[in-house]
C-alpha cells in the first residue's frame, strides 16, 4: 500500500534511519489505514492541541473538511480536537470555550458564527485580543486579523450558469440557504452577474428561492423555481441538488430529460448518485492545507496572511445536466 520495499516498512517499524520523511510518513500512513496498532516507538507526543470547530455532519462536505485538516494537523504532530454542533446542543461559543480550558494552541473555524452576517463578530475580536492563532474557513469578517479561506462562490456561479446556457437553458434558477451567510450572498451575487452576462437578465430576483441547506430545503426551492418555468437549476450545495431532484421527479420530471441540476461541493458518493450529479467542486484538500499552514505559521510565530485566500473552483460534469428540453 506504500509502494515500497518490504526492507524500507521494516526499517520504518524499527525506527532504524535511512528512510526519507516522505517515505516515512507513507509507511505509518498505510499502517493506519490498513488497522495495524503501531509499535510502542512509533507512537510520538503530541506537539500540541488544534481546535476544530465544525457546524454539522449531516452535509458531506463537512465530514471532508475535518477529515482533511486533522489528517494535515496529525502529520504536523498536532492532535485535532473535533468540536461539531447540533440543534439545541452545544453552540459555538461554548465549545471555544472548553478548547481554551483545554489549552488548545490555535483554533480553526469552518463556515462557523463568522459567515452569518447576522452575528456578532466581537467574539472573534475577543479571541484575537487574548492572542489565540486561529484561521476561519468560508466567511468573511473584514477588520479581523485572522487568515481566511475561502472558495470563490462567485466564479462557481458563473461557472453553473455557463454551462447550463451551453446546453441551451434560457430559464435558470438558483436554490440557496438564507441569505444572511456570506457565501450564500456571494452566491447570489454571482449568480445576478452570470445570468446578465450570459442571458442579459438584469434581474434575477424572481430566479432564487431560499430555503434551508437540507434536502428538504432543496425540494422545497427546486419546486418552487420548476413551477415558475426552469429548466435549469443550481443549488448551494450537493444535499440541496439531491432534494431538487426528487423535486422535480415528484412533479413526474425526468432529470435531466426536463429539469438539469447542479450541486455544489462535489461531496464523497455523489458520483454515485442516480443521475451521477454534475456539480461545482469546492478544493477541500488545497483549502484545508492551506489553513492549517496559516495556522501553523502563525502558532511558530511566523507572518501568516491577514487577506482572505480565495480558492478557485472547478465544474465536474456529470449525468444530472442535459440540453434543454425542446418546446
Amino acid at each position: 500500500m506504500a509502494g515500497v520495499s518490504t526492507a524500507t516498512v521494516s526499517r520504518v517499524l524499527n525506527g532504524k534511519p535511512g528512510v526519507a520523511a516522505e517515505t516515512r510518513q507513507a509507511v505509518l500512513q498505510a499502517l493506519d489505514l490498513l488497522g495495524y496498532e503501531r509499535p510502542e516507538r512509533l507512537r510520538g507526543r503530541s506537539v500540541g492541541l488544534i481546535g476544530l470547530v465544525v457546524p454539522e455532519l449531516t452535509n458531506p462536505v463537512f465530514p471532508l473538511f475535518a477529515q482533511r485538516i486533522s489528517a494535515a494537523l496529525a502529520s504536523s504532530g498536532f492532535t485535532p480536537l473535533l468540536c461539531t454542533q447540533v440543534a439545541g446542543g452545544t453552540t459555538e461559543d461554548e465549545f471555544t470555550e472548553m478548547l481554551r480550558d483545554h489549552g488548545v494552541d490555535g483554533i480553526v473555524f469552518v463556515s462557523g458564527l463568522h459567515a452569518d452576517r447576522s452575528a456578532s463578530p466581537e467574539r472573534y475580536h475577543k479571541l484575537r485580543s487574548e492572542g489565540l492563532p486561529m484561521v476561519l474557513v468560508n466567511g468573511y469578517l473584514p477588520g479581523l486579523d485572522a487568515s481566511f479561506i475561502s472558495a470563490d462562490d462567485v466564479e462557481a456561479m458563473s461557472l453553473a450558469v455557463r454551462h447550463l446556457v451551453s446546453l441551451g437553458h434560457t430559464k435558470v434558477g438558483l436554490a440557496v440557504g438564507p441569505d444572511r451567510f456570506t457565501p450564500v450572498a456571494r452566491k447570489i451575487q454571482g449568480f445576478a452577474t452570470a445570468m446578465e452576462q450570459s442571458l442579459g437578465v438584469t434581474d434575477t430576483q424572481e430566479w432564487v428561492s431560499s430555503s434551508l441547506f437540507t434536502l428538504e430545503g432543496g425540494q422545497a426551492a427546486a419546486k418552487e423555481l420548476i413551477e415558475k418555468g426552469c429548466t435549469g437549476i443550481v443549488c448551494a450545495s450537493d444535499v440541496m441538488a439531491l432534494g431538487a431532484v426528487k423535486a422535480a421527479r415528484a412533479l413526474g420530471l425526468a432529470v435531466p430529460g426536463d429539469v438539469s441540476v447542479i450541486g455544489y461541493d462535489d461531496s464523497p458518493l455523489i458520483a454515485f448518485t442516480e443521475p451521477p450529479l454534475t456539480t461545482i467542486r469546492q478544493r477541500v484538500e488545497e483549502m484545508s492545507a492551506a489553513a492549517v499552514n496559516a495556522l501553523l505559521t502563525e502558532i511558530s510565530g511566523g507572518g501568516a496572511p491577514r487577506t482572505e485566500l480565495v480558492y478557485s473552483p472547478e465544474l465536474i460534469v456529470r449525468g444530472s445536466t442535459a440540453p434543454a428540453p425542446t418546446p
